[in-house]
């Protein structure tokens, strides 16, 4: 098949699932074409089946806003045009969807028939999508696209509570390369970052505010009152000041790391003993998966779609939304019981073994040659 998949690039769930997505295909065979503003960041291999199409938007001065919507859809037409294309996957609803359907309708004026696929990530409903200048196109584009995933149960219930839209979601979660996990890495070295006798809490996020970084600030303050500990944060964001004034007002910036973004995290992640989720709201949690296939239980909340990934009381803890002194305690309990503390490791990654690349990847073949049959 050639498919054309247009993301966003940067440091976020939907582009690492998107451009793992398509380096799999391409191993596969399939062709792949990445449409998007810059190279996506994990697209950093050299494969004679991937192909990158980047999207400039010249700056006019007649615009307070580039109309990068525009441009993006002209350059899928071109795309589909000369690459052939064979159906079209877009990642996150906003404004994939639409410019994707903005997209198929001029091809169709050429006589050329271009599906394409929404993969619902999670923030371009629960939260952008709640904004209701966007309803009507989120709205017509879902329900015109040919076919819609997402990657929870949870997120295709609040789609379809939010939007009321008659297109079917398919669920195929998210995954990873579980191969990739498994052989220990010399890159990060444990001693560089805490003591033989302290335990490494860490946390990976954009550091937005439905992540509550601030959380696990409070969570780490009261653990390593009772275990001797660091923390690790992994990337940035817009509530980054706010977490800095917090260390300081809790003393505890002399324990705490920052090592900012990072492209692949495995090496960070495999020196870790706990990893802590408290989100708001969390469409799947890619980011808890990648650390239970390096076997770190995760202390969560019990939002969105992390129940379908986290066990309770057996890859992990969860609690409520906000309740960071469960969430401690729970930490404490699971790092002073080694016995049940290596269970748990286990645990996480016979878990994370089920969302494997090699068993979602069928999933989404299954879906592209059933859109491309079933024409449009």
């Amino acid at each position: 098949m050639n498919i054309g998949i247009v993301c966003y690039p940067t440091f976020g769930g939907s582009g690492v699932v998107a451009t793992e997505l398509g380096i799999a295909l391409a191993h596969k065979g399939h062709k792949v074409h990445f449409i998007t503003y810059s190279q996506p960041f994990r697209l950093n291999q050299f494969n004679e089946n991937l192909f990158y199409h980047e999207v400039n938007v010249n700056d006019y001065p007649l615009f307070d806003y580039q109309p990068y919507e525009s441009v993006l859809a002209s350059k899928i037409v071109d795309v589909a045009i000369y690459e052939r294309l064979d159906v079209l996957h877009v990642h996150y609803a906003i404004p994939h969807a639409s410019v994707a359907y903005l997209a198929q309708q001029i091809l169709k004026s050429r006589k050329i028939k271009l599906p394409y696929i929404t993969t619902l990530h999670g923030t371009d409903i629960t939260l952008v999508g709640q904004d209701p200048s966007f309803e009507p196109v989120i709205f017509f584009s879902l329900n015109n696209s040919n076919a819609i995933t997402s990657v929870s149960e949870s997120l295709r219930k609040d789609t379809l509570k939010t939007f009321k839209i008659a297109n079917d979601i398919k669920v195929i979660p998210n995954f990873i390369k579980i191969e990739d996990y498994k052989s220990p890495t010399e890159a990060c070295h444990r001693k560089n970052f805490a003591a033989p006798n302290e335990r490494i809490l860490i946390h990976i996020s954009n550091f937005r505010k439905v992540k509550r970084v601030e959380d696990v600030l409070r969570v780490f303050d009261i653990v390593r009152k009772k275990i001797p500990c660091k923390l690790i944060l992994v990337g940035d964001g817009p509530e980054r000041p706010a977490i800095d004034k917090l260390c300081r007002e809790l003393n505890t910036c002399s324990d705490i790391i920052s090592v900012g973004k990072i492209a692949n995290p495995k090496e960070v992640l495999s020196i870790a003993d706990v990893f802590i989720l408290p989100s708001e709201t969390e469409s799947f949690g890619l980011s808890a998966l990648e650390a239970m296939a390096v076997k770190i239980p995760v202390i969560s909340s019990n939002t969105g779609g992390i129940p379908e990934l986290n066990v309770h009381g057996k890859t992990g803890y969860m609690s409520k939304v906000g309740d960071y002194e469960d969430m401690a305690k729970n930490t404490i309990a699971l790092l002073s019981d080694e016995k049940t503390f290596q269970q748990f490791r286990e645990n996480a990654f016979e878990q994370a073994k089920k969302f494997d690349i090699e068993t979602i990847l069928p999933m989404y073949e299954k879906l592209y040659k059933e859109v491309i049959a079933a024409g449009i």
